[in-house]
């Protein structure tokens, strides 16, 4: 079943994870999205959570020849690999450093941008959320989690409206809860499973930022 848009499927997964708070597993929640399209997700999560929102950015890397061919990822000071596929490529990690260099320029210039210069949340002791619009092989997402496990959270969250089974299972073993609301079969990609799924630009992602910021402020 596809969802609507961003927004309704953030407001189903958040029912879902309400239910877990209640149930005392998200004790102290944070929120992180994975920007840009897990923002409009998490900013439904943060709001019915009562948690602040912030992002967390990853880059993917891809193949030289082949830039969408996804070989790795990169979130803070986290560069992870899929060892298998560049071997398969025969690709080595020099022969990607200027993909990395593009992308942690880029990731960096996100970071700044995004932050305004607000300081990265400090997640120690607390429940961190990660949030994304979706799964398709989990690279990104599983370089997010290991780069929140360094920051010492109490627990580690990862939370989708769907994602392929395979992505889900990966990921299983790299955060403490993984909920996925669907988990189709046939995934083949992430924007299949949305009526509308429109990309989003640096701005929407501030505004989106700005609301929760302001929405946090007034019930303090």
């Amino acid at each position: 079943m596809q969802f609507r848009d961003r927004r309704q499927a953030g407001e189903r997964l958040a029912d879902v994870l309400r239910t877990r708070q209640e149930e005392g597993a998200l004790p102290d929640p944070v929120v992180l999205a994975l920007p840009r399209g897990g923002v409009a997700v998490a900013a439904e999560v943060a709001r019915v959570l009562d948690a602040p929102l912030d992002v967390l950015v990853v880059r993917k890397i891809g193949a030289p020849f082949q830039e969408e061919f996804g070989v790795g990822a990169i979130a803070g000071d986290q560069e992870l690999f899929d060892e298998s596929v560049l071997a398969r490529l025969g690709l080595t990690r020099s022969d990607l450093l200027p993909v990395v260099e593009r992308e942690r320029r880029e990731l960096h210039r996100r970071e700044r941008l995004y932050r305004q210069g607000r300081p990265a949340p400090d997640l120690r002791g607390r429940t961190a959320i990660v949030v994304d619009d979706g799964l398709a092989t989990g690279g990104t997402a599983r370089a997010a989690l290991h780069a929140v496990r360094h920051l010492t959270p109490r627990r580690v969250v990862l939370a989708v409206p769907v994602g392929s089974p395979e992505a889900v299972d990966l990921l299983s073993t790299e955060a403490d809860e993984v909920v996925c609301l669907q988990r189709p079969a046939s995934f083949m990609a992430v924007g299949l499973w949305y009526e509308d799924f429109e990309q989003l630009s640096d701005n929407d992602v501030l505004e989106t930022l700005r609301v929760a910021a302001e929405r946090r402020a007034t019930r303090t």
